[in-house]
């Protein structure tokens, strides 16, 4: 087992659920959560659950993968702005790279990221899937 295996456990409740802290003096979400705004020091927040569409705001190709990702080769890795005003970064799935465009309507799906080989770690998160599929 990898030293990502612990830290991809511990993560999981906020990955599974998407929650975000908000914070109430600045009234900004930020994702994954975080304990202080770093914009006021503010320590009071709520948890809140991020909704799950959006529109790509940037995004690249990512035509020569990590070896891990190989076989996934070409993919579409993309910042995406929720309804919220939250971004997220996740890869695009679903459609050909040549589809994706900025201002793309998108939908967060929770999916299978990668795995540790045949016996190890499924790690799970999220992806961007097109909402017209």
């Amino acid at each position: 087992m990898t030293m990502f295996s612990s830290r991809n456990w511990r993560e999981y409740q906020h990955r599974y659920r998407l929650e975000a802290s908000k914070f109430k003096k600045s009234g900004k979400t930020y994702f994954p959560k975080r304990t202080v705004d770093p914009e006021t020091g503010d320590t009071e927040q709520e948890i809140v659950k991020l909704p799950d569409e959006g529109k790509i705001v940037t995004y690249t190709v990512i035509r020569v993968a990590p070896s891990k990702f190989a076989d996934m080769a070409p993919y579409a890795l993309a910042i995406a702005e929720l309804t919220d005003g939250t971004r997220l970064m996740a890869q695009v799935t679903d459609c050909d790279v040549e589809q994706v465009k900025i201002g793309m309507d998108v939908r967060v799906e929770f999916r299978r990221i990668q795995d540790e080989g045949h016996h190890g770690v499924l790690s799970y998160g999220y992806k961007f899937v097109p909402k017209w599929f």
